[in-house]
């Protein structure tokens, strides 16, 4: 099997995007891990945090729907880091759900620069996304959630 950070790479090749991260979530312990990161030194893959209770999780995680800001101000409410966001050049944020069956493993994120989501793009990143939907879920369901 290959191992999850060559898949993830591999997708970010494929997608591209100034600012590339996956993230995997644990529903049961309410926590989520950065599984894979273009930036590391500013978004390491590293340890847990709490899924957050906002409008953001409650379209993207609870209903599994695609969150597309095309300006920083769109963002700015939901993540808590936009600043350093900012600080990247980027000012456009998508995040796509993945499923595993009905329920929701994880998203793909990709900032860039501001107005970058057109409907055409986040039309080709979730198709690309669903073309390597197995490899992806496998390699979510491979990251380690404890610690």
């Amino acid at each position: 099997m290959t191992a999850p950070e060559d898949t993830f790479a591999a997708l970010h090749r494929a997608i591209g995007g100034r600012l590339f991260t996956v993230t995997v979530q644990d529903n049961a312990a309410g926590l989520v891990r950065r599984a894979y990161s273009s930036h590391p030194v500013d978004y390491p893959v590293s340890g847990t945090k709490p899924l957050q209770h906002d409008r953001w999780s409650r379209q993207v995680l609870g209903r599994g729907e695609v969150f597309v800001a095309n300006t920083l101000a769109e963002f700015a409410d939901v993540f808590f880091d936009h600043a350093q966001i900012a600080a990247l050049g980027c000012r456009s944020a998508l995040n796509l759900p993945v499923f595993d069956g009905a329920m929701v493993l994880g998203t793909v994120n990709v900032l860039d620069v501001e107005a970058y989501f057109t409907p055409a793009r986040v039309a080709a990143i979730t198709a690309a996304v669903a073309l390597r939907q197995g490899e992806v879920v496998a390699a979510m369901r491979a990251v380690p959630l404890a610690g």
